[in-house]
């Protein structure tokens, strides 16, 4: 009976408790402003899930700044219509869509190399795109869709895209590679022996596992690109609680409530942006002060199991096997 609620209530219990200790420490804090970044003309920056939400956000202040963005997406109609809506509001934009499903990687692959047969700079990658509390299911390679969205998929897609990043980033201009989290990684358990989840299955502590997996990439990533020399950076950020789709498979009572009260309490999309675009652009983060995590504008520490070494690199070199990238 422990076993069962340990598995199944325990991560729902968990997972709303800490959302509700979110809420208040961002209503708390009061709202986020996109502090004034600088011009930003001449860099390339792909952004995943760009079409809607917070990624919507991100590629519309980045296309404000000048930078060529591409909206990296699966729904094509929806993304070609944001960059429409987009060119409308600023004249001399850079926009453009391209298909991008991270539950494919041959979807991933077929993204990169076009990407890198166009011979572009990226300045800029933004692992922005996920899923949460989806009813059990896999992706087209078989992994548990939180898992294979969320972390999996972005790694893969990082990954085929090092090589533009490491030759577009350059002392005092690094490229950045922003992995969008969330706070329910303080929750998640990595199980190296089950990450597909397949002992017991949970759509809410597979949720919590897959944003724990990506901080423990993020700050892989980061050390390595330092270790190598390569002027990459690597970070992760949590944008709060906003106002978008990602909540439409909480239980529906809930997620009739949870509309309700996300028009009051909860970030806007421009608000979640925020701390992301920071990571982004800020002059501030180069060097030294790249990395690490960050949540309501500034950085922050978080759980152990997130600077574990060890935990990392078995995460990093199993996430290369399962890949076939070794």
């Amino acid at each position: 009976m422990w076993s069962a609620f340990k598995s199944h209530l325990l991560p729902v219990i968990q997972l709303y408790l800490l959302g509700l200790k979110v809420l208040v420490v961002q209503l708390l804090s009061g709202p986020l402003r996109l502090p004034v970044m600088p011009r930003q003309d001449g860099k390339v920056a792909i952004v995943t899930g760009g079409g809607r939400g917070i990624g919507y956000e991100v590629v519309r202040h980045m296309a404000r700044l000048g930078a060529h963005v591409i909206i990296g997406g699966r729904d094509e109609q929806e993304g070609l219509a944001v960059v429409r809506r987009i060119c409308e509001q600023y004249k001399e934009a850079k926009v453009e869509f391209k298909k991008l499903d991270l539950a494919s990687l041959q979807s991933i692959r077929q993204f990169s190399q076009s990407f890198k047969e166009r011979d572009l700079p990226l300045n800029i990658l933004v692992n922005n795109a996920g899923v949460m509390l989806v009813p059990e299911g896999r992706t087209e390679d078989g992994f548990e869709q939180h898992f294979g969205v969320n972390y999996l998929g972005h790694f893969l897609l990082t990954w085929l895209l090092l090589d533009p990043l490491k030759d577009s980033g350059k002392c005092g201009s690094v490229s950045r590679v922003v992995n969008v989290s969330s706070s329910a990684h303080c929750i998640g358990d990595i199980k190296l022996n089950d990450l597909n989840s397949c002992q017991c299955y949970s759509a809410h502590a597979a949720y919590c596992h897959s944003k724990l997996a990506q901080l423990l990439f993020s700050s892989q990533l980061h050390q390595e690109m330092q270790h190598g020399g390569f002027p990459v950076s690597s970070c992760a950020v949590d944008p709060g609680m906003v106002d978008t789709a990602l909540y439409c498979h909480l239980w529906t009572p809930l997620h009739l409530a949870q509309r309700a009260i996300a028009r009051l309490l909860f970030r806007t999309p421009a608000e979640g942006a925020a701390t992301v675009l920071s990571a982004a652009l800020s002059p501030v983060l180069e060097g030294d002060c790249g990395g690490g995590y960050w949540a309501n504008g500034h950085r922050e520490s978080t759980t152990t199991p997130t600077f574990d070494p060890q935990l990392q690199l078995s995460l990093w070199e199993i996430s290369l096997q399962l890949l076939g990238l070794q």
